[in-house]
């Protein structure tokens, strides 16, 4: 069996292993597809060493099928259709006397902080683990976990149906929103410069905006009589889309920060005085999240798969990584482990 391992330096080697009998508590997958997020590509860069034990197989929007269960698991079985929610608990345990369990103290993301899944086989502790309608195919399955990332930041932004919506950033995460809000009952604008992704996003049928060709915030006004948006997600992750979040709601409007800033952004403290604005911040998910998420995804009424621009082997892995790196028109990428 195959295993691709993050080795530093820009490099992943394929290498190969054995599958381990899975322990108490633990179920062995055969991983189907995982997908290659902006976090890998952070650690492909080496920018994440600190954390990552090298080398390691990185990697955890997954979808699977389960090979072996180990002792003491109930509810699944061999051939179960599964993905995982990628967050370990130090002490096996999810629950806590606040909510926000996925933040506390000691939570391990998997893939990062401990083993992923660009592997043929992945032992994975039972309570990470989500099943799957056995019709929903392993490919589409492998969007549970970013779709999951969508559907916490709708909650955590409460998008009601008829709300005007505007995303800043239409990369996969930004899509997702955009349609997860639009699902919702929202009427949605994408703010994105990136010409594949606007032609993406048009043939899913979302409105967009190009910042290089139009004033986003007069286009706001113009779509909502002048009142402003009720809730803006920002994803973008820079300056240039904290500068123009404060500007977009209406009075009361919400914010959510989804994007991942690495220095601190200077923000307009003004406009929340003078709307009254509320601002939230989004990381990962729990595990209603990934519930909404798989329900959304076997509905089929999201077009998951116009998100998906290449599927690669294991072995392909370095030169998708590579690919991704010079900026090439590519959104979600695929990863057939097995």
């Amino acid at each position: 069996m195959q295993t691709a391992l993050y080795a530093g330096n820009k490099s992943i080697n394929v290498v190969e292993h054995t599958p381990e009998a899975p322990a108490p508590g633990e179920v062995r997958l055969r991983v189907a597809y995982c997908g290659i997020c902006g976090t890998d590509v952070h650690i492909f860069h080496g920018k994440m060493d600190a954390r990552v034990k090298i080398p390691q197989p990185i990697g955890h929007e997954i979808s699977g099928v389960i090979e072996a269960v180990g002792e003491g698991v109930s509810g699944f079985a061999e051939g179960d259709h599964v993905t995982v929610r990628p967050l370990a608990y130090a002490d096996k345990e999810e629950n806590w006397k606040r909510e926000g369990s996925h933040i506390r103290p000691g939570v391990k993301f998997m893939g990062i902080d401990t083993p992923g899944a660009y592997q043929y086989s992945w032992n994975v502790p039972a309570n990470t683990l989500h099943k799957l309608p056995q019709e929903l195919p392993l490919d589409i399955a492998a969007l549970v976990e970013p779709l999951a990332v969508a559907c916490h930041d709708i909650r955590i932004g409460k998008v009601k149906a008829g709300e005007q919506v505007v995303v800043l950033g239409g990369g996969p995460i930004g899509m997702l929103i955009a349609l997860v809000s639009r699902e919702a009952g929202a009427e949605v604008l994408v703010s994105e410069i990136n010409p594949f992704r606007l032609k993406v996003l048009g043939e899913m049928g979302i409105d967009t905006v190009n910042p290089k060709e139009a004033d986003v915030e007069a286009v706001v006004k113009e779509r909502t009589g002048g009142i402003g948006a009720d809730v803006v997600f920002e994803v973008t992750g820079v300056q240039a889309g904290v500068d123009v979040m404060t500007k977009l709601p209406c009075v009361r409007g919400r914010m959510v920060v989804v994007g991942i800033f690495s220095e601190p952004p200077k923000v307009d403290l003004f406009q929340f005085f003078w709307k009254e604005l509320q601002l939230f911040g989004a990381r990962v998910y729990e595990a209603e999240d990934f519930d909404t998420a798989i329900a959304l995804a076997a509905k089929g009424t999201l077009p998951l798969e116009k998100i998906v621009s290449l599927k690669v082997e294991l072995d392909g892995l370095q030169g998708a990584f590579e690919e991704i790196s010079r900026g090439g028109n590519l959104l979600k990428v695929l990863v057939k482990c097995s």
